[in-house]
């Protein structure tokens, strides 16, 4: 069953005559975990922002086509109706957290909605669990580190319960190490809430593995989609897209005469490739 449906989706910002979407048409099914990637300015953000309905609502433009989240029409439903069925995660988290304590800024969205006390307590709690982080709950977010701030972010966006979880590029001022932990984070979200979650992102080394479906974006239209697997294995440069090293390895291997079941995501998945391709040798 899809929760987003987009079909023949043209989009260009007021006051200008460039189109920064160009025929978009794209489903999603519930649960699904699709990684979005293309070059700056490919349309990606804009995308986003027309599916919790700033776009119309609050960006203006002209849009032709049709959104559809969890069977409403995104461009006549108001943002604070769509607040409690798409959350989204900006790049730097420090724009979305502007309470005194962690806690505040968790209940914020909820008591905007006129959600009950009692319930809105519920839902911290439970947020800042499943984040992993209610120690942090009477810290300043301020004091906290990239990769608190994050956190608290995503579990600000939870604990409104949505459908659908949107993060454009939220590991962009993050290192690695923190980069990796969110992305594993995102990925529990996904299996154990059956979330639905939209990740923009260009760090494809870690979030391919995660991915059920990547759609890579070029010119306001998307350009290639699919399986990781399958993805990898077309030339993605010419839109300015870099697979991970992995990826990248075996496709020359490939070119060098060596055959493989499949192209693998992960070290682990090579070292299980390698070792079927040693016992085949050894067999022959």
């Amino acid at each position: 069953m899809h929760i987003v449906s987009i079909e023949d989706l043209w989009f260009r910002y007021r006051g200008s005559d460039d189109w920064i979407l160009r025929g978009v048409s794209l489903d999603i099914g519930r649960g699904e975990f699709v990684v979005v990637t293309g070059r700056s300015g490919c349309g990606k953000t804009t995308l986003c922002r027309c599916l919790n309905g700033l776009i119309p609502q609050f960006y203006e433009g002209e849009l032709k086509g049709s959104i559809t989240v969890a069977g409403l029409d995104v461009t006549k439903t108001p943002v604070s109706r769509m607040a409690s069925i798409v959350g989204m995660v900006f790049q730097n988290p420090s724009s979305q957290l502007f309470m005194l304590t962690v806690e505040r800024d968790v209940a914020f969205g909820l008591e905007n909605l006129g959600v009950p006390k009692d319930e809105i307590r519920k839902r911290v709690n439970w947020a800042l669990e499943m984040l992993g982080i209610p120690d942090l709950r009477f810290r300043a977010p301020h004091e906290l580190s990239g990769g608190q701030q994050q956190r608290v972010a995503i579990a600000a966006i939870l604990a409104m319960q949505p459908q659908v979880i949107i993060l454009d590029e939220p590991t962009a001022y993050l290192d690695p190490y923190t980069s990796l932990s969110i992305f594993n984070l995102l990925k529990e979200l996904n299996s154990r809430l059956k979330l639905t979650v939209i990740l923009v992102e260009h760090k494809l080394e870690f979030a391919s593995s995660l991915a059920d479906r990547i759609i890579v974006m070029d010119g306001g239209r998307i350009v290639v989609e699919g399986d990781p697997r399958e993805v990898f294995m077309k030339d993605l440069s010419i839109y300015g897209v870099r697979p991970p090293s992995i990826p990248r390895l075996f496709l020359k291997l490939a070119g060098c005469g060596l055959q493989f079941k499949r192209i693998p995501l992960t070290v682990e998945e090579a070292v299980n490739v390698f070792r079927e391709v040693h016992l085949k040798v050894d067999r022959s």
